[in-house]
């Protein structure tokens, strides 16, 4: 009777131990058969460029004209929520663009806005770039590499305008042919090509002589060198093709003491238009550089959010400023 009462113990344990094990492993298979029945998954929300980081590259940052594109890209930042860090050289310098380009891609900036100083110099840095992803936009002076969009002044157009004004002011004076100089940053700027290039259309068919232009990397010193050797050749006119150029051209004028030549120029600062004012400059063609900062921005931002862009040029303007 005993061994029967044991026996029968033991069965009763066998069955509890039993029925215990399968409630244990019997919690995981619920949450199995719950995880396969989880949500759906959710549709890929749109990209957002809220955060994202913009370095703006311009040739140099001393210059008025690259200060305001900077003032008017913070402008467009701080509207829409985005990081812009102006990581120019302090001169125009293509070793020291490249390094900027390169230091952006370092520091895993999302989008790179830029003004070329040599536009197949700083091309093969800005390809790297857009193969790591980074979104390329230009200002002012574009490069040999696609980007998703470009703002900038069409600088032949605005050459010509120049050359028209000066044509005037010297047929008004009576003067109807005599030589032209012409100072200009250096021969690859692009932008500074094309000014060049329009104001020449603007004298072709007259009796007026061009002289071979000179270069002056943008420096107002050495502007102000090569126009004064200019006027030593006795001319009429001299033309500046940027703003370190416009000043230096003014200067030279103001130190010759014969404000009969004219001289006219390009970009507009408080140096430029003091020496307009007081009669050594006849005018400046004044672009829109904050208008090309804030807009670069906002592709950049469009780009970022999958907008195609499609490499679009915009010309954002350019006005005469007289006396």
């Amino acid at each position: 009777m005993k061994k029967k009462l044991i026996s029968m113990f033991c069965c009763v344990a066998m069955m509890a131990a039993a029925l215990t094990g399968c409630g244990s492993q019997g919690a995981p298979a619920a949450a199995e058969t719950q995880g396969e029945t989880a949500e759906p998954a959710k549709e890929e929300a749109p990209a957002s460029a809220d955060g994202a980081k913009i370095a703006l590259i311009t040739m140099d940052s001393i210059d008025q004209h690259w200060i305001s594109l900077n003032e008017g890209a913070q402008k467009a930042a701080g509207e829409l929520g985005v990081e812009v860090t102006f990581m120019s050289p302090n001169t125009k310098d293509d070793a020291q663009q490249i390094e900027c380009v390169n230091n952006a891609v370092a520091g895993k900036y999302n989008a790179i806005i830029v003004a070329a100083n040599g536009p197949d110099a700083i091309s093969s840095a800005l390809q790297e770039a857009i193969s790591a992803g980074i979104k390329v936009v230009y200002v002012d002076s574009p490069a040999n590499v696609d980007a998703e969009a470009t703002f900038s002044t069409d600088n032949v157009a605005a050459g010509t305008t120049a050359g028209e004004e000066m044509l005037k002011a010297l047929n008004d004076a009576g003067i109807t042919s005599g030589d032209i100089g012409i100072v200009n940053v250096n021969a690859a700027t692009q932008s500074t090509v094309d000014r060049e290039e329009g104001f020449r259309k603007a004298f072709e068919g007259t009796d007026f002589n061009l002289l071979e232009t000179q270069y002056g990397e943008g420096d107002a010193a050495k502007s102000q060198t090569i126009a004064e050797n200019y006027i030593t050749q006795n001319v009429v006119g001299i033309f500046g093709c940027n703003e370190g150029s416009t000043t230096g051209t003014g200067n030279a004028i103001k130190a010759s003491g014969n404000s009969a030549i004219v001289g006219v120029g390009f970009d507009k600062s408080d140096a430029i238009m003091n020496l307009i004012g007081d009669g050594y400059l006849l005018c400046t063609m004044a672009q829109n550089p904050d208008v090309m900062g804030s807009m670069g921005v906002e592709a950049c931002v469009k780009a970022l959010e999958g907008e195609s862009l499609g490499g679009a040029v915009t010309d954002t303007g350019v006005s005469v400023l007289t006396k």
